[in-house]
């Protein structure tokens, strides 16, 4: 079991990293593609259309995180 979780924790870090929204959101854009491909319905447009508002969602997100750091008083 101590041998396995380095494993674990280098793979959760390579596909979540600092962003566990945008890992969970193409995960689901995945089941969502696949679930209408397996319709029969055209899934291509899918996964580009969710990494635009991903990677929208991120950049809001970071810009937030980076005005609310330089917002915050310098130490004394």
């Amino acid at each position: 079991m101590n041998k396995l979780r380095p494993v674990v924790h280098a793979v959760w870090e390579f596909v979540v990293g600092d962003d566990w929204r945008t890992a969970i959101g193409v995960a689901l854009a995945i089941v969502v593609t696949a679930l209408l491909a397996s319709t029969g319905a055209p899934a291509w447009w899918v996964l580009p259309v969710a990494v635009t508002g991903l990677l929208a969602a991120s950049l809001r997100h970071a810009a937030k995180t980076q005005a609310a750091r330089g917002r915050e008083s310098p130490p004394d």
